[in-house]
This record gives structure tokens, sequence and C-alpha cells, in this order.
């Protein structure tokens, strides 16, 4: 009979982890009483542990000061994690889950050339949904997608974007300090994402969060879209919810601190 397969660890590794996790979290060195409080555990404990991660490599001790720092296995690990991790292939089956789960169509859209760009659509497993095609450009002011990109790049890829839609709809560009503008962007980074209702098509409403990288930078969006009939898009709905908490689970295991 094939043996089975047991979820048991090594407690020890699991109690040392939180020396690692925590020095993760606050991003510098730290002395022996500082990172074993935040690890939850006494400097004598902490101690045996911080020698065998310094002798792996995984820790080193800073010679002057005796603060314990991320070592060289530790960058290693980081870098061949970074070279791995590709954010739309991670966000892909996330989004078919949430499609499944919602009966709602949801896409991943990233920034481009010209604006936010879809690169990745899951339909809702409904009859009934709203079509969205890959390597569709976003309009900045028409889409939750859009809005969400608005609020979070910077103020000149926002511009410059503003200026391409006024050129390609014959109309006057919107300058980055409009108030309306700002404002409708405050309301975005205060909810955490971005909503149109009836918009860009009538009938149609979306909803939009951000996914950041350990920098703090805007990666790509997760957008939810459906007709405005039985699209939620109270902020406290169920459905942005779900969206929310799928773009911030994500934003953490890229190294976001949210």
């Amino acid at each position: 009979m094939p043996a089975e397969k047991s979820s048991r660890g090594i407690q020890s590794i699991e109690v040392g982890g939180q020396l690692l996790l925590a020095l993760a979290h606050q991003g510098r060195p730290m002395a022996l009483k500082d990172l074993a409080r935040e690890a939850g555990m006494a400097p004598a404990k902490a101690h045996p542990y911080l020698v065998s991660f310094c002798k792996l490599g995984l820790i080193e001790q800073e010679a002057g000061s005796g603060r314990y720092g991320l070592g060289p296995l530790a960058m290693q690990l980081g870098l061949i994690s970074l070279q791995q991790f590709d954010p739309v292939r991670m966000a892909t089956p996330l989004i078919e889950d949430l499609a499944a789960s919602t009966g709602h169509t949801m896409a991943i859209a990233v920034w481009g050339n010209r604006g936010p760009t879809i690169v990745r659509v899951a339909e809702a497993p409904s009859p009934v949904h709203v079509a969205m095609r890959h390597g569709t450009v976003m309009s900045l002011r028409g889409t939750a997608s859009g809005w969400l990109f608005a609020a979070y790049r910077s103020g000149n890829e926002v511009q410059s974007v503003l200026a391409l839609e006024a050129a390609s709809a014959a109309e006057g560009a919107l300058r980055l300090d409009d108030q309306a503008f700002q404002a409708k962007l405050a309301e975005i980074r205060v909810q955490g994402m971005a909503r149109v209702v009836d918009q860009a098509i009538q009938g149609v409403s979306a909803l939009a969060a951000p996914v950041f990288d350990g920098q703090g930078q805007l990666l790509l969006s997760i957008t939810g879209i459906g007709p405005s009939a039985t699209f939620d898009t109270a902020w406290d709905g169920a459905l942005a919810g779900a969206i929310r908490d799928c773009a911030r689970g994500l934003s953490r295991q890229l190294g976001a601190k949210i």
C-alpha cells in the first residue's frame, strides 16, 4: 500500500521561522531583544536559532552594532523567487475562481504604452456576460480599470494617456489637476478600488481592485464586469469584498505590506 502523505511538520523549524518572518516584515536589521519580541519569544530562546541561521547564511550579524539582518542565502532565495514570479500567471487562476463564484466576468489589466490593457479574461459561467477581449485598451475616464490606474500610476504617465485619449476623441485634454478628476481619484484611494456604473456602456457596471508589488507599485488590476441590473457595485457589498480580498491576497504574495 502506498504510504499516506503527512502534513505534520517540524515544530522547531516553524518556531525559528518566526524570526525570519519578523525580519522580512520589518525590512531592516534588528537587535536581538527587538527581533525576539517581534517573533514572540524570549531572547535566550531566539539566540540559538539565530546562530544556526547565521551558519546557513539565512541571517547575518553586523560586526559593529550586533544587529541581525537577512543574509546572503536569503538574498539568493529572494532573487530566485522574483525570477519565478509572474504576476499575471499567478492572477489567472484567481480570476477564474472569482468568475465561477460570483457569476460575473473577471479580467486582468496591466499598464501598456497606451494605458490599461486587458491581458486575461475569465468569462462568467452564466449565459449573460459582458465580453472583453485580450489586448483591449481601457479608457482612463470610462472604465473601472482606467480609473484605478489613474489613481495609482505616476502623474506623468496618466497625463500622457489622457492626452492620447483626448486626441483620439477630438476633444479637449483633461488636466491632471482638474478638481473633479482629483476628487474621483481620492475616492478610489480611500475605498481601495474603482467602480463605474453605466459609464462607458449603458447597462454595464464594473469594479476594479489594485495588485501591488513589494515596493508599493501598482502591477495590475483585478476587474469584475457585468450587467448593471445584477452587478452589485456597493463599496461594502459581497462582490466588492471578494474582488478586494483577491487583489490583497495576491499583493501579499508579491511582497506588498498591506
